[in-house]
């Protein structure tokens, strides 16, 4: 191997240090729990996946994908997703299992970057799936988990951003009569590229009134009076069961008492194309990308060759720590250094702390080279040396 990658990583790649570690896997437990809590069962798919199934049904692009074949030549990607891997097994191994189901996950997900520009190739997430439920009070049961995990968690200000698919698919096949036009439009605002937006607009041949209707779709973000002036810009029928359908949600969203942590966003575009609803994104502190995001995906099952109704969502736990400011932090270990004299005296102390539920490190002082530097990473430090007097135990 070369030197000049010794002590490289592959583009995107990251080493989580202890410092780091600890607190995310506290708010990772404190998360797992409160998922449990409403009833949802954590399960694992595995690392690799095969690129004709999960692979293709990810809505991940293909340049995105970590490929490799196996050794009988069958081509397999590293998941990019976990959405995916558990609509497989819910559509097999799950299949006779009564519905709805409610799934969660905690995993790692790989996604190749062309440059790395801080976007990591490997990240965790953690989410649920709800699979088997064609109601809005999924969605609805979807966006008040997500606030109750982030208030669990310590979050102190955040805001969930809530669109509809179907709403801007409406509009914009509506007014400009295909789809490829369409695309363009929805490319302005996935990018947020809202001057780039207004700009392709004006120069569209279209009447001025349609134009007056796109440009509208700008000011559809706030609280639920936006409903009402969506209302006005839609003409279709697919269009009107949008605003219906999040009428409907917001209502539930007040029975949960999440109101106040949510918006509405009808410029809402995600990059995962599988989303057929309601779709939602949740964005924190100063960070520039969704800390989270989820949303219905009633077609995705169909790749499957099964026909269910789903909605998720999953949390990026490195842009949540991002949010939190989460400070790194030394573990509160007990250090026991000890002779080889006084080695049972030792084992004996650190057995009792650790059943008191300190966490306790025994160390042999013969296998230290640095005393100070040792006992300097310890919150509490306990010497066992030399020979020991009767009664006396340090």
């Amino acid at each position: 191997m070369s030197k000049l990658f010794m002590f490289e990583k592959p583009l995107g790649m990251r080493d989580t240090l202890p410092s780091l570690y600890e607190p995310k896997k506290r708010v990772k437990d404190t998360m797992t729990t409160e998922i449990n809590q409403w009833g949802y069962q954590f399960m694992e798919t595995p690392t690799l996946e095969y690129y004709d199934t999960v692979g293709e049904a990810s809505a991940i692009l293909d340049q995105q994908l970590f490929k490799l074949l196996d050794q009988q030549g069958h081509t397999l990607v590293l998941r990019p997703d976990m959405t995916a891997p558990i609509a497989r097994v819910a559509a097999s191994r799950l299949v006779n299992e009564g519905y709805p189901l409610r799934l969660a996950y905690s995993a790692n997900v790989f996604r190749a970057q062309q440059n790395e520009a801080g976007r990591p190739a490997e990240f965790e997430q953690i989410g649920v799936e709800c699979i088997g439920d064609r109601s809005i009070s999924a969605d609805a049961e979807m966006i008040a988990l997500m606030v109750s995990l982030l208030q669990k968690v310590g979050l102190s200000t955040f805001t969930i951003a809530i669109g509809h698919v179907g709403f801007l698919q409406e509009i914009f096949l509506d007014i400009v009569g295909n789809e490829e036009r369409a695309a363009t439009l929805r490319r302005y605002l996935y990018e947020k590229n809202y001057v780039g937006y207004r700009e392709h607009v004006k120069g569209l041949p279209l009447s001025s009134i349609d134009k007056k209707r796109l440009l509208s779709l700008l000011t559809l973000r706030g609280n639920s009076t936006r409903i009402q002036s969506a209302k006005e810009i839609v003409e279709g029928e697919a269009g009107r069961k949008a605003i219906e359908e999040l009428e409907q949600l917001w209502t539930m969203l007040e029975a949960y008492g999440v109101q106040d942590f949510v918006k509405l966003d009808l410029n809402i575009v995600s990059h995962m194309s599988y989303y057929t609803g309601i779709v939602f994104e949740a964005y924190a502190g100063n960070i520039g990308f969704p800390i989270g995001n989820g949303g219905r995906y009633d077609q995705l099952f169909q790749k499957f060759d099964r026909d269910k109704s789903a909605t998720g969502f999953g949390i990026h736990l490195d842009r949540l720590l991002e949010a939190k400011d989460m400070k790194k932090t030394t573990a509160a270990i007990h250090g026991v250094l000890f002779s080889q004299e006084r080695r049972e005296e030792a084992i004996e102390f650190a057995r009792m702390k650790r059943e008191e539920g300190e966490r306790v490190v025994l160390q042999d002082i013969s296998g230290v080279e640095n005393v100070d530097a040792c006992t300097g990473s310890y919150h509490e430090v306990t010497f066992f040396l030399g020979k020991a007097r009767r009664g006396d135990e340090s």
